[in-house]
């Protein structure tokens, strides 16, 4: 389902999640992954003896799981910003779409771990008006604050097709 432009409609930002917002998630799969493996070395060890076969095929089996769940995540996963709303677009074999309209956006916010901060990637959290309920969040985003850019870009450019002047949109709040 590719993202369908309104009449004078453009996009200001188009992205999936950057492949370095994957890696903590690798790191954390490595970890469980391991955990998988000291589990099945422990059941081999009890059941006949131990087996390193078993112990780095569990390994491997849990790793290759965990890389292919992020490389999946990450290119269907679709987030894009045009000067009339905000869109969500996730899936492979079925689509889910979450959109905003941006005169809904009140709040952008932006969170970066230490690790996120390192690897130069964050997470880019919009508060709409009315939507208490549903979380609209941009993952694993390269360079946060260009998206929080692309967000004031499209509020000005709303504003000076509609007239209507606002406060300037900067991260934290309006």
């Amino acid at each position: 389902m590719a993202l369908e432009l309104h009449r004078e409609e453009h996009v200001i930002y188009a992205g999936h999640p950057s492949w370095r917002g994957t890696l903590s998630f690798y790191v954390r799969g490595a970890l469980v992954a391991l955990v998988g493996a000291a589990i099945a070395a422990l059941v081999t060890v009890i059941g006949s003896g131990f087996s390193l076969a078993i112990t780095i095929v569990t390994f491997l089996v849990l790793e290759g799981g965990v890389i292919l769940a992020g490389f999946l995540f990450r290119f269907s996963t679709t987030y894009t910003i045009t000067n009339q709303r905000l869109t969500i677009e996730r899936g492979i074999l079925s689509k889910h779409m979450q959109q905003t309209r941006v005169e809904r956006v009140q709040n952008v916010n932006t969170d970066q771990t230490l690790l996120d901060r390192i690897l130069r990637v964050g997470q880019v959290d919009f508060d709409t008006a009315g939507a208490d309920d549903s979380e609209f969040t941009f993952r694993g985003i390269a360079n946060p604050e260009q998206v929080v850019r692309a967000v004031d870009r499209a509020h000005r450019e709303r504003e000076a097709a509609h007239g209507t002047r606002g406060d300037e949109l900067s991260p934290g709040g309006l």
